[in-house]
């Protein structure tokens, strides 16, 4: 498996609405050594290949299968209803589900959102993913609840959408194998977690610290000299020379 100090390099998995690419631009300043490949995948289909180790990480949407992965939550997303330029809806800035209560609202297969029934009445059959029930809202068949980075991605001229309160939102997050989390992981949960390059967090080389300068022991104190015969200086006794005799 890549993703460790040898590797040749890292692989990211992403789903429909993610835009990793702030972070890919940030890893390639701090680890032009190794190339990251980034793999579109469908939301179904992410943790998957996180789990199987085809990828090193996924940018994944909870809630999501993480038996046997780890997952750091990164933000979350506003929900919204996709509706037609001229729908009613669009009068206000946003909507509760009681508004949806007499619409038809598409539930496709690929609905990120986790709930078991989106508000309204639902459509006669589910369509197989979100770029098809966006084609039926621009046909006048219903509306669509998404995370918003999704309306975005599937924009029209024809549709627009507006903000849906006290429903279902999306988390985002990046998940990795349990098993294991390596070195290079550790670098992308910095970039995401907008660690700095000198964090202390996380696994980093580190430069080995220089043995601290031995201290010179003190100059011993040199006791004063003893007063003794110095050159022409005085002899025990106080006198100058051997003392005279008396005759």
């Amino acid at each position: 498996m890549a993703g460790s100090v040898g590797s040749s390099s890292f692989t990211l998995a992403y789903v429909p609405g993610v835009t990793p690419g702030k972070w890919v631009r940030i890893w390639n300043e701090r680890v032009p050594s190794v190339p990251l490949h980034l793999v579109a995948t469908p939301a179904a289909a992410a943790a998957d290949l996180a789990r199987g180790g085809e990828v090193d990480a996924a940018l994944l949407r909870l809630p999501a299968d993480r038996d046997g992965l780890h997952a750091i939550p990164l933000y979350t997303e506003t929900t919204v209803v996709v509706v037609p330029k001229d729908h009613v809806i669009t009068a206000a800035d946003e909507v509760g589900p009681a508004d949806l209560a007499d619409e038809i609202v598409q539930h496709p297969l690929d609905d990120t959102l986790g709930w078991e029934r989106p508000p309204g009445r639902p459509a006669f059959e589910r369509p197989a993913n979100t770029g098809l029930a966006v084609e039926l809202v621009a046909a006048g068949v219903g509306l669509l609840v998404v995370p918003q980075s999704l309306a975005r991605l599937h924009h029209r001229k024809d549709l627009t959408y507006r903000t849906l309160t006290d429903v279902p939102q999306s988390r985002v997050a990046l998940s990795w194998p349990e098993e294991e989390t390596t070195d290079l992981v550790e670098q992308f949960i910095g970039i995401v977690r907008g660690r700095t390059v000198n964090s202390t967090r996380g696994r980093q080389e580190r430069t080995p610290k220089q043995p601290a300068a031995k201290k010179q022991p003190a100059a011993k104190k040199q006791p004063a000299p003893k007063p003794g015969r110095g050159k022409g200086g005085p002899r025990p006794g106080g006198g100058r020379g051997r003392p005279r005799r008396r005759s």
